[in-house]
């Protein structure tokens, strides 16, 4: 591919992004799956770019992408509504993730007759729910707080539990050890540890923000910071993708940053938005950015050579997803006395599988040899039959809002805020 034609590529597909992005509200489809079914046209239907050539840059970028979209929803959120809906979605990430790894694991047992301990390494897999899909689709429906905050929280640690049970699985399969003791050790552990070094660093940072404002790229320091925080947690064994997003949480709600002071610090006049504002401003059009280049590489990285074999096992999974995925819902009804049937149904569709499930799927091949040549192929399926399912969800959660919409003149628009 010659560099005009690589660079005319690029410039399409982010006018391409903006243009899906900009008409959502319309078409109900969001811009990630039309970057994913972009990468599916240019990557295993014509063949015109091979993207297992590019597996490492896909898994770093994938990681970059993550990062920046965790960050975004933590400047989003606010501080009041997370501590009210946080039980809910802590609840929805442990319970929804253990169901569908669970039955994911039965089915692969009863399927391809597996051991337990195999069995629940693809439930891992599959399990978790992708905030790097979740995340930007939420910024961009009109829903209410008691329906984003707990599917934030849920799809930010379902990334943490989908990598932690992998890692646990491998580490039980080659040496043996107390499973369950370890994996919830280590789900505290990493909450905790993650929090804090996020809510102190956030507190650091909105002290000397100010003076930083007043120097010229200042945003790309933030963004440094946002690095470093993700390095030095994941480096103590902790999350860094927790970290992120508490780091996100602290600068948009730390009453110091928020102060009529420091906007008037930002560029002297009340009209300068505040600071955490332009910090949000600038890292979210860095995310989507990085996520545009990411969803393309990742839909042209799509494979089905292992699948044709295993179309039951594919279909068993699915499967156990959903029925896993409505259990959870009706178990926990308790906890979602303030959501509407309508809301408890948009919900049973939201729940993509993206990146860690690809990547997962892809290490636990190179870990355990060619006992799963199957897997990342079942694990792309699921990606895309689950996106599948979040397009049902948003044209349900805009018919239901159409019809709830009473008649009369439109309302104001308004910042969509998650």
């Amino acid at each position: 591919m010659s560099l005009p034609v690589f660079f005319g590529l690029l410039g399409g597909l982010v006018v391409l992004a903006f243009l899906a992005n900009r008409q959502f509200p319309r078409t109900r489809i969001p811009d990630v799956i039309v970057l994913l079914l972009v990468g599916l046209l240019i990557g295993p239907v014509t063949g015109w770019v091979d993207a297992t050539r590019y597996q490492d840059i896909t898994h770093a970028f994938g990681t970059l992408a993550i990062i920046l979209i965790l960050f975004e929803g933590g400047l989003d959120l606010k501080l009041r509504e997370t501590v009210r809906h946080f039980p809910g979605g802590l609840l929805l990430a442990i319970l929804g993730f253990a169901a569908s790894a669970g039955a994911v694991a039965a089915t692969m047992r009863w399927s391809l007759q597996l051991d337990w301990t195999d069995a629940l390494l693809i439930g891992s897999v599959l399990g978790c729910t992708s905030s790097s899909i979740l995340l930007p689709v939420l910024q961009q429906m009109n829903v209410r707080d008691e329906v984003k905050v707990p599917l934030l929280v849920e799809s930010s640690l379902g990334d943490v539990l989908g990598v932690l049970a992998v890692k646990l699985l491998l580490d039980y399969s080659a040496q043996g050890g107390p499973i369950l003791q370890s994996f919830f050790g280590g789900v505290l552990w990493e909450l905790v540890a993650s929090l804090l070094l996020a809510g102190l660093l956030g507190m650091v940072w909105q002290w000397i923000l100010p003076a930083l404002s007043e120097a010229r790229f200042w945003n790309i320091l933030t963004f440094a910071a946002v690095l470093l925080l993700y390095a030095a947690t994941e480096t103590i064994g902790a999350s860094g993708l927790v970290a992120v997003l508490g780091f996100g949480l602290a600068l948009s709600n730390l009453t110091d940053l928020r102060s009529e002071q420091l906007e008037l610090v930002a560029g002297g006049g009340p009209d300068v938005p505040p600071l955490h504002t332009q910090v949000h401003s600038f890292h979210s059009e860095l995310a989507f950015l990085v996520r545009t280049f990411f969803f393309v590489l990742l839909g042209a990285a799509v494979q089905f050579g292992g699948l044709r074999g295993n179309l039951l096992a594919a279909g068993g999974a699915l499967a156990s997803i959903f029925a896993s995925r409505w259990l959870t819902l009706a178990v926990s009804r308790k906890a979602w006395r303030a959501l509407e049937p309508r809301e408890r149904e948009i919900l049973l569709w939201l729940m993509p599988r993206g990146l860690i499930t690809a990547v997962l799927g892809i290490q636990v091949l190179e870990t355990r040899g060619p006992d799963f040549h199957f897997l990342p192929a079942v694990a792309f399926s699921v990606v895309l039959a689950t996106n599948a399912a979040l397009i049902l969800g948003i044209y349900r959660a805009g018919k239901e809002r159409a019809a709830h919409i009473p008649a009369g003149p439109a309302p104001p628009e308004r910042d969509l805020q998650v």
